[in-house]
């Protein structure tokens, strides 16, 4: 698998192009990935929107799990660059982007779970993070654990929010807002604290992601002045 993830190599620039790429397999992959969930993605139904047999897709791929694996790479694809960003500012970024990643594609949420190989964009994605804190005065076990905190928490909210094709449904903070207040209309005696702070709740905006992201960053930033 790891052959696959590390030594991709471009078609040839001269000669018959071949009748199908890895990538291009990939991407076939992604599609239905995107549309159905990834319990949809088969060796045979990837093959059947590229209009080949089957047994042709084993000349470039041994299977689903190495093809999720090379999906899942080249979904994630690399980070954007923020240059010239403080160490704060810079992970902050790297967070929200990776949030969208997840937004875009879903199913990734599943396919970066457990073991499995890791491949060259997913390493970027780690690099840049780390790289945003190379500057200050926490060792490496530290940036490591830090990133790997953060990458947590944008994780689990946008397990919840997000609507995973063929799957479950995610709920934003809105809904919970709407679905609270809907409870507590006739029952905020039962839930007194919970009623409490409602009535202090400003708007339906989704601030669960941001709110999380800047404590963490607040715990850091007094580390670091340690």
């Amino acid at each position: 698998m790891a052959d696959l993830l590390w030594d991709r190599k471009p078609p040839p620039s001269r000669g018959p192009k071949p009748a199908m790429t890895l990538e291009g397999i990939a991407l076939a992959g992604i599609a239905i990935a995107d549309a159905e969930g990834l319990d949809a993605v088969s060796m045979q139904r990837v093959a059947g929107e590229l209009s080949f047999p089957k047994m042709s897709l084993y000349r470039y791929v041994p299977g689903k799990a190495e093809l999720v694996a090379v999906m899942t790479d080249l979904a994630m694809g690399t980070p954007p660059e923020h240059p010239g960003l403080g160490w704060r500012e810079s992970l902050t970024a790297w967070a929200l982007d990776l949030y969208a990643g997840f937004e875009r594609h879903p199913w990734l949420l599943l396919s970066t779970v457990g073991r499995r190989a890791l491949g060259p964009n997913e390493l970027t994605w780690m690099d840049r993070g780390v790289q945003a804190l190379s500057g200050t005065d926490l060792n490496g076990g530290q940036q490591l654990d830090s990133v790997l905190v953060i990458t947590g928490h944008v994780r689990t909210i946008a397990q919840q929010t997000f609507t995973m094709p063929g799957g479950t449904t995610g709920v934003t903070e809105e809904h919970l807002t709407s679905a609270l207040t809907e409870v507590l209309t006739t029952h905020a005696d039962r839930f007194p604290a919970l009623a409490a702070a409602m009535q202090s709740v400003e708007g339906n905006q989704n601030q669960g992601l941001t709110f999380g992201l800047d404590r963490i960053l607040d715990g850091l930033t007094l580390l670091i002045s340690r």
